[in-house]
């Protein structure tokens, strides 16, 4: 992708940085990870739950009991991170553990009352925060643009710190 011009008194002046940044697709996506993190704070900050908690949450009301290993594996975080943030969940009354029954060292999460109603009221803000980023494309493009990212993802999970499982 070329980099916008700068236009200077009828003279086109190019942004060098922009030039050599906009051809780097890390870039791009990292770019856009911002700009969606901040879409997410503008829809869903009445909950104060960010992204990633919500993505726990999320997983957590269609797989509810998941050990805190294969949850980390689920939304594509490291183990330790997976448990401080179910953690706070937990202290916010919003998920809950129990230890499996079979492995006493094992730790099922739950989501509580409050976590599923979390869950629900954050889901049309959530959308909403899509919604806004992929505005400037048509639907098709829209469609296009989900499946060209999951084929990025689903092609280069095995080079992550953590493999997303089920890919």
């Amino acid at each position: 992708m070329k980099a916008r011009s700068i236009k200077d008194s009828k003279e086109e002046v190019v942004d060098p940085a922009k030039e050599l940044l906009w051809g780097r697709p890390g870039f791009l996506v990292r770019r856009l990870h911002q700009i969606h993190v901040a879409l997410f704070w503008e829809e869903c900050s009445e909950l104060n739950i960010t992204p990633v908690q919500y993505a726990i949450l999320t997983t957590l009301s269609v797989m509810p009991g998941l050990d805190q290993t294969a949850l980390a594996q689920e939304v594509g975080l490291d183990r330790t991170n997976t448990a401080d943030v179910v953690k706070r969940l937990e202290t916010n009354g919003l998920v809950y553990r129990l230890p499996d029954h079979n492995d006493k060292r094992t730790r099922n999460v739950f989501l509580t009352p409050q976590g599923t109603e979390t869950v629900l009221a954050m889901h049309q803000d959530m959308s909403n925060a899509q919604d806004r980023m992929l505005q400037p494309l048509r639907p098709a493009q829209r469609k296009q643009f989900m499946e060209l990212l999951a084929i990025l993802v689903e092609s280069n999970n095995h080079y992550s710190r953590t493999v997303l499982r089920g890919l």
